[in-house]
């Protein structure tokens, strides 16, 4: 037995996380299925390529409308 060892702590947050876990069984699924909505997109990187090779150079002053 150690005379250091304290009871396992859990934070308010990680208690009401394992609460709403418990509630909702499929919130788990359902977040992953609006991560898969938003985020994890197939990246064509040919497009891309193209779209970096036809940008335009930003000129310096960009708010400045006289052409001196």
């Amino acid at each position: 037995m150690n005379i250091f060892r304290r009871p396992d702590y859990r934070s308010d947050a990680t208690q009401f996380i394992d609460q709403l876990k418990v509630a909702k069984p499929t919130l788990e699924a359902e977040q992953r299925k609006g991560r898969a909505l938003l985020w994890d997109k197939v990246v064509d990187r040919m497009a891309w390529k193209g779209f970096r090779s036809a940008q335009v150079a930003q000129k310096p002053y960009v708010y400045q409308t006289k052409n001196d």
